[in-house]
């Protein structure tokens, strides 16, 4: 006798559609190759997510702690973001939902939308009001936080999606602290 335990089915499944959407994007992916590959039947995709769509919802679902960079002193905020950035890029390099999310916005409206959505409330906003307690009037608070937003998503988009490799770890790690160290500071 088989043992059911639904949130283990279910985990798997969003584990293996992160590991797919990420590595082929939405329009290479079935509903059975992902239920195939996480060894469960495809009518327990439609079970949990309600399909295709409801899948790719749930598996890009994305959380970041990124204020958590924002502890500390303006001198050493790119180091701070930096060391962030790459852990994350590093850490979970195949299912990340962001990724997932990054890869298929090109293909799907709605992860561009959630992508815009996720990176302004996650990332351009919290960056901004840090700037603007660090001591920069507003209009210089946005300028420097979107331009350290675009040069991020851009060496995201070089590295993660195009699959570019800028170097290791380490080496990219000091790159991007020391590049969004000056933007910050103008």
């Amino acid at each position: 006798m088989t043992v059911r335990n639904a949130a283990a089915t279910r985990e798997r499944l969003l584990t293996e559609a992160r590991r797919q959407f990420a590595q082929h994007g939405y329009g290479a992916i079935t509903v059975k190759g992902v239920a195939d590959a996480a060894g469960v039947s495809p009518n327990l995709v439609t079970r949990y997510f309600g399909g295709k769509d409801g899948l790719f919802l749930a598996a890009t679902q994305v959380e970041i702690p990124v204020v958590d960079s924002f502890d500390g002193e303006l001198a050493t905020l790119g180091a701070r973001l930096a060391a962030s950035i790459v852990q994350r890029w590093f850490g979970l390099p195949g299912d990340d939902p962001l990724l997932v999310l990054h890869r298929a916005s090109g293909e799907r409206p709605e992860a561009a939308e959630a992508l815009a959505t996720f990176l302004d409330t996650n990332s351009l906003e919290p960056l901004q009001r840090y700037l603007s307690e660090s001591g920069l009037d507003d209009t210089d608070a946005r300028s420097r936080a979107a331009a350290i937003d675009a040069f991020v998503l851009g060496v995201s988009t070089r590295r993660r999606v195009l699959r570019q490799e800028l170097g290791d770890a380490t080496q990219l790690e000091s790159w991007l602290a020391a590049t969004i160290q000056r933007l910050a500071n103008g």
